[in-house]
């Protein structure tokens, strides 16, 4: 055989990939994607004064929880429009209160433990509140809670 093709031979070590810096590299990316990542939260379009009352119970695990906000719409210069319901970011008008049940109905398929936090202003009317309940009822999202703040 030719001299020029054969490998050459080496002591018995077997060179491998160095992976000494392997954990810095990882704990520089962990702490890179923990700054830049954007925790989401929900900006509230209504006004929500809540109700006062005597005996309150804390909601321990909140990752169970969707809020469902009912109250008058904020409009510019701390004027407040008609009564709305706002899920997540979407705010409902009066007829799409039948897509109240698809939307937790979906969300109760992903979470079976999950609870509606009904966040009613105080002014909102009782129609609405009522139309709510009937579209979570018909979803089958039985757990309900009503928030309030405590009474001084």
């Amino acid at each position: 055989m030719n001299q020029k093709f054969q490998k050459k031979r080496t002591s018995g070590e077997d060179k491998g990939i160095p992976v000494a810096s392997m954990p810095d590299i990882i704990f520089m990316l962990l702490i890179f994607f923990m700054v830049t990542t954007v925790l989401r939260e929900t900006e509230v379009q209504v006004r929500t004064q809540l109700p006062q009352a005597e005996a309150l119970t804390k909601i321990e695990q909140r990752r169970f929880v969707s809020n469902v906000w009912i109250g008058p719409l904020r409009l510019p210069g701390n004027q407040l429009g008609e009564t709305r319901v706002q899920i997540d970011d979407a705010l409902m008008e009066e007829e799409e209160f039948p897509t109240i049940r698809n939307i937790m109905y979906r969300k109760l398929q992903e979470e079976p433990r999950l609870i509606v936090s009904l966040r009613v202003d105080v002014t909102a009317e009782m129609g609405i509140l009522v139309d709510v309940q009937e579209e979570l009822r018909e979803a089958n999202t039985l757990r309900i809670n009503y928030s309030s703040r405590q009474q001084q």
